[in-house]
């Protein structure tokens, strides 16, 4: 079995979902809903969910929400390894989403985060953890000395190393680990953030992220195709229609988490992306940020209905279509 060390966010999600249309600067009628969240962890558990051993180191605080993160991490299988500051609050994200599951406005309560410094990665159990992992992944809730550490160590161990973006105002934290990043998971506004343009064409975002040292990623676009590139590698895959959206919330971190756990079983760039974007069609789904029923058997009910993936090759105007391997 391949092993995965996550370092990230590991939190409370609470999302307030308006019942109709939304009225800005008003009251409006709704839900509330609460979970463990966390860029990092959401896709951590769908790993776990997946088959890979999944170890997630994070920093929580000693409140009722880390218990509940503490929960959430054996609930998934995931070998928790985090640590905790016991008078500290445990970090938070809350978003307020409009009746269709779009996101109107989200507050992240991160401090805590700035406490996970470059010194915690010179502690011995981790870096034995590291030593034997395949893969580490980080997220950028973190600190962007942190970030650079880690992913150099990882690299240096000999393990791939992948990364999500979290946010427009986060991504910025990754820069310094630019070279030794294998993938970089983002949307189109967080790659535009990075980039410093916007794409028009799914075809383009490869080019803009490579100029500013990004080797090789994944952006998704919504409902439109996404694109994945390593190297001189290109493949885009558009998601599946969905009759019935239930919350976006962690789509993104759902691909990381299918596209990862196929590299980790030495799929092809397209079969990944593939596998990416059906995991993101069983979370939004599902009311949670991690879909109960994500599972080899469900990714593979819901393969059947992705499209196989368009390859672009280092050739100008080539393109193909790899077959549906699942």
């Amino acid at each position: 079995m391949k092993n995965v060390v996550v370092l990230g966010g590991a939190h409370i999600d609470r999302r307030g979902r308006i019942a109709g249309a939304t009225t800005l600067g008003a009251s409006n009628p709704g839900r509330w809903f609460e979970e463990a969240g966390g860029g990092g962890f959401n896709a951590a558990r769908g790993m776990a969910r997946l088959g890979l051993s999944v170890s997630m180191i994070a920093p929580r605080g000693g409140d009722a929400e880390g218990e509940t993160v503490a929960r959430a991490t054996e609930a998934a299988g995931v070998i928790d390894r985090s640590f905790t500051f016991l008078d500290r609050r445990t970090p938070s994200y809350t978003a307020i989403l409009e009746a269709d599951g779009n996101l109107v406005v989200a507050l992240a309560d991160m401090e805590l985060y700035t406490m996970f410094s470059p010194r915690r990665l010179r502690q011995r159990a981790l870096r034995d953890l590291v030593a034997v992992a395949h893969l580490v992944l980080v997220d950028a809730n973190l600190p962007a000395e942190t970030l650079a550490s880690a992913v150099r160590m990882a690299k240096e161990a000999g393990a791939r190393t992948a990364a999500i973006a979290i946010s427009p105002a986060k991504v910025g934290r990754l820069t310094s680990a630019f070279p030794h990043l294998d993938l970089l998971f983002l949307n189109e506004v967080e790659a535009a953030a990075i980039g410093g343009e916007k794409s028009v064409t799914t075809e383009g975002w490869p080019a803009i992220l490579r100029r500013v040292g990004i080797s090789g990623g994944v952006v998704t676009r919504g409902g439109r195709a996404a694109v994945a590139f390593k190297d001189d590698d290109v493949a885009t895959v558009r998601p599946p229609d969905i009759d019935a959206l239930a919350d976006v919330t962690g789509a993104g971190d759902a691909l990381a988490a299918g596209f990862l756990n196929a590299l980790m079983r030495g799929a092809a760039l397209g079969e990944c992306l593939r596998a990416g974007v059906g995991a993101a069609a069983v979370t939004v789904r599902s009311p949670l940020a991690v879909a109960d029923d994500l599972s080899p058997e469900r990714l593979a009910q819901e393969l059947r209905l992705v499209s196989p993936a368009e390859i672009l090759s280092s050739t100008p105007h080539h393109r193909s279509a790899e077959k549906d391997a699942s």
